[in-house]
């Protein structure tokens, strides 16, 4: 049997699938189904750091995300300021620019049921290719890593 489905770590934050692993994927006709579309909430808001019980509990989201904190936190601002542009939310802008990447299904891990609701209107965002490259042009290179954080 085929494979059908890719469950890759794939975000805004975290695009170090799109050299091999992803074009690949195109190529097979493989569809995208990343988890982590959200980067562990910090594509979702404003502050890197929330006052929630993920933030004070995820060692697996700190160990991805806060040693690049400091450029990272960039490109979250420019998720914010098109969210105010569009009058949507950053949630909805960080899975719109996953869909418009051709991820099929992310699989955003939702806490709460009205999540489910403002992902899915992600689905009424169709962002355009300047605000796709305004999003994107500020990534740096980072570490590659999976689904679980490596102990030392």
């Amino acid at each position: 049997t085929p494979f059908s489905s890719m469950q890759d770590h794939y975000n805004l934050l975290y695009r170090e699938d799109e050299r091999e692993l992803i074009p690949l994927c195109k190529q097979m006709n493989v569809a995208l189904t990343p988890y982590s579309p959200l980067a562990a909430g910090r594509l979702c808001r404003k502050e890197w750091h929330a006052d929630t019980m993920r933030s004070k509990t995820d060692r697996t989201g700190a160990e991805k995300y806060d040693k690049t904190e400091n450029e990272d936190k960039k490109i979250v601002e420019r998720v914010a300021e098109l969210s105010e542009k569009y009058g949507k939310t950053m949630t909805q802008i960080a899975l719109s620019w996953q869909f418009k990447k051709g991820v099929t299904s992310p699989i955003i891990g939702a806490t709460k049921a009205k999540y489910f609701d403002d992902a899915a209107g992600a689905l009424d965002i169709e962002l355009s290719d300047e605000d796709v490259k305004y999003l994107e042009e500020l990534y740096i290179p980072h570490r590659v890593g999976g689904a679980l954080s490596e102990t030392k």
